[in-house]
């Protein structure tokens, strides 16, 4: 009588092959950021949505956020945040058909002396969106969540060059 396998084996050998092979190639899930300074300040409005997600990802790296830029290592500078909503397309009767989103974030970064860590700059993000006035409810929340997920990848963008940032005497000395 001839040796059958099972499929369920032949299924949980192959996930244990993936799982190997993504081991192997270095694969980890992304961390939370390793911030180069111990206190930070935001210069983010109280009730800013954007403010409270990163705040909320910089607490997650274990640097405080401080609400006295005079107490803090690092002071992060809003310089503008915008959005804005453009037509791409119209259709035959004039009518919107695809319009963009755009996020603009404008950023400097200056430790608690004035020195300048990262000088001003800035992130933009789009996103395209078809449209259609049969569907007004649909589209409306297709933007809302369309300009959250804008936030989130801002938020990723700001801590990413926020732990690039070089700081102290130490770092000085490996830039020459």
């Amino acid at each position: 009588m001839p040796y059958r396998t099972s499929p369920l084996l032949i299924r949980w050998l192959l996930t244990l092959l993936a799982v190997s092979m993504l081991t192997a190639c270095g694969f980890h899930l992304r961390g939370p950021a390793n911030l180069p300074f111990k206190t930070i300040y935001l210069g983010f409005s109280g009730n800013s949505s954007l403010g409270t997600e990163l705040t909320r990802n910089i607490r997650a790296s274990g640097v405080e956020v401080v609400s006295d830029p005079k107490l803090a290592e690092a002071v992060l500078q809003v310089i503008a945040d915008t959005r804005e909503k453009k037509i791409l397309t119209l259709n035959t009767d004039g009518r919107v058909r695809e319009y963009a989103l755009y996020q603009r974030f404008k950023f400097a970064v200056k430790d608690n002396a004035g020195k300048v860590l990262i000088a001003p700059v800035e992130i933009r993000l789009k996103r395209d969106v078809t449209y259609n006035e049969n569907q007004e409810l649909a589209k409306q929340a297709e933007e809302g969540l369309l300009y959250r997920d804008m936030q989130t990848d801002l938020v990723q963008q700001i801590l990413r060059r926020l732990s690039a940032t070089k700081t102290g005497p130490d770092d000085q000395n490996d830039q020459e």
